[in-house]
């Protein structure tokens, strides 16, 4: 059985290789074929509604095939008239930037250059103003089909989010068109916000709270109050391959949040979240040349340099190459916390007019020095003590966790018609994290004293991800049809090693100097084999113009579990189930800028192997299968837009039948929301991103009844995330910033004896950007998170205390040449 499913897999890798490589020489062999000027001078069938000239830019780019490149602000507060009929590129570039002020030329056969025309004349040529800042290049690559998902859609008014992103084997979706919560960061918010792991990104986001202390180099997060960790993060969308602890951001071009559970999209993510999912989008190389440094600062002493090239070679820039490469060292202002990370990406891309073929290859090595942790409580407190100082490190400067992953993933596409693409993909990865110090520290009283283990524990992940498919689209009278096929594989092989060490006492308030145990190194032995395997199919029916949508699906995903003992590397249990998960949405639009939608979607974890203390030892307890369904309406005003989601997420779980000593799938947690978000434009030169989340996680099915109805561990009534930005008319290139995020009161225990109160953090910066000595943009940031330097919980697990970080002071340079 065993040789059965690595051969299945083994073919399944095999496939997607083939897809590949197959992709690749039809690639060239399409580059050769394409006849020359075949962009310009073929008349196209368009069908674009007046909208942002942005999103109009977009729409032409897929459609036609060409590849568009022009600074943000060109585009910022324009609008682009509608386009039906048949015209050629240049006809139809002629009608949509007509009246803008703005031209066009032609930089290779399916190239275009959009840039400000001259003035006093019609067009032509860029204009050259004294004193003008010239912002980076937005790149709109145009594959020919819209079935394609290797570019990313285009930046939203205000270039802090996107105008859509990747649904999973949906394929992008626009945010207009899509039946979920999802919010797509940009890679200059990343940049704007000076974020240095994709966990500063996601404190835009009103559904999400960490779930792990900063400065500890281990990001988790609650989504939707339910837990996420980096393992159920995808890039390029393969589960498996992103870094498995924290992410470096330098080179993530997007990062893609949908909310809610995902199996029919994504198929099971290996942590089994349900709570919500992100894709890591990495950078490409654009049509114009970049050259970036970037020196950094964050106090108390970490100095950083960051570099991202890209170019662009043969005919009509076909081939491109993007390295990104950070160094960063020093200390945080945690007390003997100091961070140290080194890492490159090199990302690679192939396109034709009928191809997209792309490879990155990343290494990540991160070691974080007095590493901080988890504070737990004990359950015989009468309540929570106040929390610490932010700065004060509760564990030793001799703590360490080293985190290094070595990662590589390719990809391609072939549009076999203009209205079938295949697809496929491939990736490995290997993380190693040894970690050595103290066990989360115990709270015994209210003065503060704990009680604490120390430990020496490694683990290794070792996983290769592959997914093939097709998506299709086409007409049966009236109705448009598109179908996704999709078959996705993931084995993961964890390694764990573990051993305990002496016992440690100290205070949260005043720790004191304690001596290196020098832990024996455990090794690393083989813990347990999961294997994922899915197969997947949905079919979007659209009518009246897509103002009607609706997509049913279902997958079918296999999960096989072996876990062995780590002493004697026995098997000790083995898991093998397959379960239907179906899913259903539907979108429709009123008014073509307002969006109704609902869906319902399941996620899904693998089931307990019960232990040796009960009557059903060694049963296998059937995969957990979490329920959910939401409703929303989205409203595009033009420049800025506004979203609002109701939503209710089933988890089921299991605890101890006492009557009869059995361990059985019985309980459940329930969580219901209402989010409330916003992003783009209010006014010229004014931004907002964020929103409110109100939740109500209770525990609705619970041993002997005893706690039913009350509070989900860890889920706040109120969650708030709120940024603006203004573009300062006093001074041309300044910009000031705020975010306020606000987090209502928890509890850490199921009877709801225990809890922590809420909290309020001031976030600010600014930014100025001017022309450097080389006539390109240079721009200068200062943000300050927590301003008010305020000591809170910021978060609660079962029994367990998350630390708020302290005021911290970020300071970058970045130059262009």
């Amino acid at each position: 059985m065993r040789a059965w499913k690595r051969s299945n897999l083994f073919k399944a890798f095999l496939a997607a290789s083939t897809a590949i490589v197959s992709i690749a020489l039809m690639s060239f062999a399409d580059a050769q074929a394409a006849p020359s000027g075949a962009s310009q001078l073929n008349a196209i069938a368009y069908d674009i509604p007046a909208q942002h000239l942005a999103s109009a830019l977009a729409a032409f780019a897929q459609k036609s095939g060409l590849k568009l490149a022009y600074s943000a602000s060109l585009s910022q507060g324009r609008m682009a008239p509608a386009l039906t009929g048949s015209y050629t590129s240049s006809q139809a570039l002629s009608r949509l930037l007509g009246g803008s002020g703005l031209t066009y030329r032609f930089s290779g056969r399916a190239s275009v250059t959009i840039e400000a025309a001259q003035r006093g004349g019609g067009g032509g040529g860029a204009v050259n103003v004294p004193g003008a800042v010239t912002l980076d290049t937005i790149n709109v690559q145009g594959s020919g089909n819209p079935l394609s998902t290797m570019t990313p859609m285009p930046a939203y008014a205000g270039g802090q989010v996107a105008t859509g992103g990747t649904v999973g084997m949906l394929g992008n979706r626009s945010v207009m068109d899509t039946p979920f919560n999802q919010t797509n960061y940009t890679s200059q918010t990343i940049q704007d916000q000076q974020a240095r792991t994709i966990s500063d990104v996601l404190a835009n986001d009103p559904s999400v709270r960490d779930y792990l202390p900063a400065n500890g180099g281990n990001n988790q997060y609650f989504f939707r109050g339910f837990p996420v960790t980096q393992t159920d993060f995808a890039l390029s969308g393969l589960y498996g391959i992103a870094p498995s602890f924290s992410s470096s951001t330098d080179y993530v071009e997007r990062v893609e949040v949908l909310k809610g559970p995902s199996v029919l999209l994504n198929g099971m993510p290996p942590g089994g979240a349900i709570g919500g999912s992100v894709n890591l989008v990495t950078k490409r190389a654009g049509d114009e040349p970049l050259t970036q440094f970037t020196t950094s600062y964050v106090s108390r002493g970490q100095a950083g340099e960051h570099v991202d090239i890209d170019r662009r070679f043969g005919q009509d820039n076909m081939f491109g190459v993007r390295i990104n490469g950070t160094y960063r060292n020093g200390d945080t202002p945690v007390d003997h916390n100091k961070d140290e990370l080194g890492d490159i990406n090199i990302g690679l891309d192939l396109r034709t007019d009928r191809a997209r073929l792309s490879a990155d290859f990343g290494y990540q090595n991160e070691v974080v020095w007095g590493a901080t942790r988890y504070i737990a409580a004990a359950s015989t407190l009468p309540f929570i003590p106040p929390a610490p100082n932010a700065s004060v490190n509760q564990v030793p400067a001799w703590n360490y966790l080293k985190d290094r992953d070595l990662y590589g993933v390719a990809q391609g596409e072939f549009d076999i018609t203009d209205h079938i693409t295949a697809y496929g993909a491939i990736g490995a990865h290997q993380n190693d994290s040894p970690q050595y110090g103290y066990v989360d520290p115990k709270i015994n009283n209210l003065n503060g004293s704990f009680t604490t283990a120390s430990i020496y524990n490694n683990v290794r992940l070792q996983n290769v991800a592959a997914q093939v498919g097709v998506r299709s689209t086409f007409d049966t009278g009236p109705i448009n049809q598109a179908i996704d096929f999709n078959a996705s594989s993931l084995d993961s092989i964890e390694s764990d090693g573990y051993i305990s060490g002496p016992t440690y006492a100290g205070n949260i308030y005043v720790p004191q100097i304690s001596l290196d145990p020098n832990l024996t190194n455990p090794g690393y032995p083989k813990y347990d084999d999961t294997r994922l395997s899915s197969l997947g199919i949905s079919d979007t029916f659209s009518a009246f113009d897509k103002r009607v949508q609706a997509t049913v699906g279902v997958r079918r995903q296999q999960i096989d579990v072996d876990v062995f003992s780590t002493t004697t590397g026995a098997l000790t249990s083995s898991t093998d189930e397959g379960v239907w998960s179906p899913a259903y949405a539907i979108v429709v639009k009123p008014l073509e800028n307002v969006s109704v939608y609902a869906n319902y979607i399941q996620g899904l974890q693998p089931g307990t192997v019960v232990g040796a203390t009960y009557a059903n030892f060694g049963q296998t307890l059937p995969p957990y299968v979490s329920k959910q369904i939401e409703t929303g309406v989205k409203i595009d005003w033009g420049k800025l837009t506004t979203t609002f989601s109701a939503f209710q997420i089933t988890q089921p779980n299991a605890f101890a039948n006492t009557a009869t000593n059995t361990y059985e799938q019985d309980g459940q947690q329930r969580n219901r929301g209402l989010e409330f978000n916003t992003f783009g434009e209010l006014m010229p030169g004014v931004r907002l991103l964020g929103g409110l989340t109100l939740l109500d996680g209770r525990q609705t099915e619970t041993q002997n009844g005893t706690n039913n109805g009350k509070k989900a561990i860890g889920v706040p009534d109120y969650q708030l995330n709120l940024g603006a930005e203004w573009d300062t008319p006093f001074l041309k290139g300044f910009t000031v910033n705020g975010r306020i995020i606000y987090t209502g009161s928890e509890y850490l225990n199921a009877t709801n004896t225990l809890s922590i109160p809420d909290w309020t953090r001031i976030d600010l910066g600014a930014r100025y950007t001017f022309v450097g000595p080389w006539n390109k943009p240079v721009t200068i940031r200062l943000n300050v998170e927590n301003a008010l330097n305020k000591n809170y919980w910021a978060s609660a697990a079962t029994g367990y205390l998350i630390v708020g970080a302290p005021r911290t002071f970020l300071l970058s340079t970045t130059m262009s040449f």
